[in-house]
């Protein structure tokens, strides 16, 4: 029986998922494999390379760069996030990612990514995280409309929570049947109908299967949580989320209020973790 851990995306709302996942690694908790949705790979990938405190540490330090979140950079660059600064300066130069630790580690960990001309979900197998490896993590968090689609080989990529924010069913269909699952929105939660369509349709234009699929995200991303909840009460899955909101919403440029975000993270992760050892090893 196979442990997995899936992780949730919305952007700075990671910052909560980066706090119990440093927890997690204070205290050796492991996992067979791991799947992360946008900010969920982004943040997620430092699980394997072992990296304490890393995601906080580069999130506070660039949070007011005008290339970090701001729409100067989306004019300049198209994307939100300037793409060459987060995932090549900042883990080849500035906050180095350990690569080596990375390929070592016998965790597996997928990210998730939404394929442009279909609509459809893309759950990939990160080996290694360098060269074309770091195109998989930036695809999984390239929101539509503020980033561009990023090209791998053949295919066209986009933020991978558009099809499947919550890839539990997927894990399991691989194997993974002990799960915990980390959510960045409250119990109650649930998805409402996106805003400004009519600016979404113009600009996904070239994507109408993007589109398609962003436009039906909210009845899927509420089966999702409906589902990890029943899976929940049968006691195959153990769910980590916060009580109330997580103060860091969307793009965030005060470092203050991303550090808020991660001791709530800490705070829970803290205060399940005797429970999570348990789970894990009631297999």
């Amino acid at each position: 029986m196979k442990t997995g851990l899936i992780l949730e995306g919305g952007a700075m709302r990671g910052m909560y998922t980066a706090g119990i996942l440093d927890v997690f690694m204070e205290n050796d908790i492991r996992f067979d494999g791991a799947i992360g949705v946008s900010a969920g790979a982004c943040f997620g990938c430092n699980l394997k390379s072992r990296q304490i405190g890393r995601a906080i540490r580069y999130n506070k330090k660039y949070c007011r760069d005008k290339r970090y979140g701001t729409y100067r950079s989306l004019l300049k660059t198209g994307d939100v996030y300037d793409a060459d600064l987060c995932y090549h300066k900042i883990p080849e130069e500035l906050d180095p990612f350990d690569y080596e630790a990375y390929r070592k580690n016998p965790m597996k960990f997928y990210a998730v990514v939404t394929d442009a001309n279909t609509g459809l979900p893309v759950y990939h197998l990160c080996e290694d995280l360098q060269g074309e490896g770091m195109e998989w993590i930036r695809a999984s968090a390239s929101m539509p409309v503020l980033s561009k689609t990023v090209k791998i080989g053949d295919g066209e990529y986009s933020d991978g929570g558009t099809a499947d924010s919550v890839p539990l069913a997927y894990f399991q269909s691989i194997g993974y049947s002990r799960n915990v699952v980390i959510l960045t929105q409250p119990p109650g939660y649930r998805k409402g109908a996106p805003g400004h369509m009519g600016i979404i349709r113009m600009a996904l234009r070239k994507y109408p299967m993007l589109l398609e699929a962003l436009r039906t995200r909210p009845d899927r991303y509420n089966e999702n949580i409906a589902y990890v909840r029943d899976e929940e009460k049968k006691g195959n899955v153990y769910v980590i989320a916060p009580s109330v909101p997580v103060p860091s919403q969307g793009t965030e440029h005060d470092p203050e209020v991303l550090e808020a975000a991660y001791r709530m993270g800490r705070e829970d992760g803290e205060k399940h973790l005797e429970k999570v050892r348990a789970f894990l090893k009631n297999q």
